[in-house]
């Protein structure tokens, strides 16, 4: 791929930032930095962007993830085995994300998208309080279903990863947003950890790219998850589906080239 320029690095940070707060508040974060990356590295093959993006996410990931740690402490017997099971599910998803065709990753995150957008909306009620379903064995089996499933995606595609950690953490499992946005960035972290573990040996990052959106999704990360945190559960529903209309938006626009 060709190198790219001062005003590219620039964009890319620029998206990073905005991805890091996203991803802290309700994730997606990889729905503003994959197109971003989509855009300003049009020569890069499909596994090159998913391993770039990867880099910049984690690290904004890691800090939202501390920042909700140490502020909601969520339960361990939820998010150890949920972290577990992402982390092997990105692993394997990871493994064949190079057999997958770059025209495929927008129709399938558009369908799960427009799904997800439409029950947090026709249910107003929906994760203002955590009011768990499952309880003993049936919580944990949920838990690494979610993890193993959710963590097969965001490594083998991505966009959107912890949107979907998020609602099925609140519609699945019954947390409020705000605990669920918690548990999600510990997954997440853990997913993307296991994805960088696969596409590192293969050579497919792009160093000078991913480091300079690793800097801004810190930034962007950091701010986001005090937010969250400051303005609580009715926030992040409300910031969740202003954030997911808007992918709806501009994914479908791309899918049925209205943006052509």
């Amino acid at each position: 791929m060709d190198d790219p320029t001062a005003t590219v690095l620039a964009l890319l940070g620029l998206a990073g930032l905005a991805a890091g707060f996203v991803d802290a508040v309700v994730g997606g974060g990889g729905l503003i930095q994959l197109p971003a990356l989509l855009l300003g590295m049009p020569s890069a093959p499909p596994v090159q962007i998913l391993a770039t993006n990867k880099v910049a996410a984690i690290s904004g990931t890691t800090v939202s993830a501390a920042t909700y740690y140490r502020r909601i402490r969520p339960d361990p017997r939820t998010f150890l085995p949920l972290m577990l099971f992402a982390f092997a599910g990105s692993a394997a998803g990871a493994a064949v994300a190079s057999q997958i065709p770059r025209s495929a990753f927008e129709p399938i995150v558009l369908v799960a998208l427009v799904v997800v957008g439409a029950y947090v909306l026709l249910k107003p009620e929906l994760g203002e309080q955590t009011a768990l379903r499952f309880s003993g064995h049936r919580h944990l089996v949920a838990a690494m279903g979610t993890g193993l499933a959710i963590g097969f995606y965001d490594g083998a595609l991505g966009p959107g990863t912890g949107s979907f950690f998020v609602i099925t953490l609140v519609g699945l499992m019954g947390y409020s947003f705000l605990e669920a946005s918690a548990k999600a960035k510990l997954a997440n972290w853990a997913t993307n950890l296991a994805a960088i573990l696969v596409f590192a040996p293969q050579g497919a990052i792009v160093w000078k790219v991913a480091l300079v959106m690793a800097v801004c999704n810190i930034v962007g990360g950091y701010l986001g998850a005090r937010t969250a945190v400051a303005r609580g559960a009715r926030f992040v529903r409300v910031f969740f589906i202003v954030v997911v209309s808007a992918f709806i938006v501009r994914i479908g626009g791309d899918v049925f080239g209205l943006w052509t």
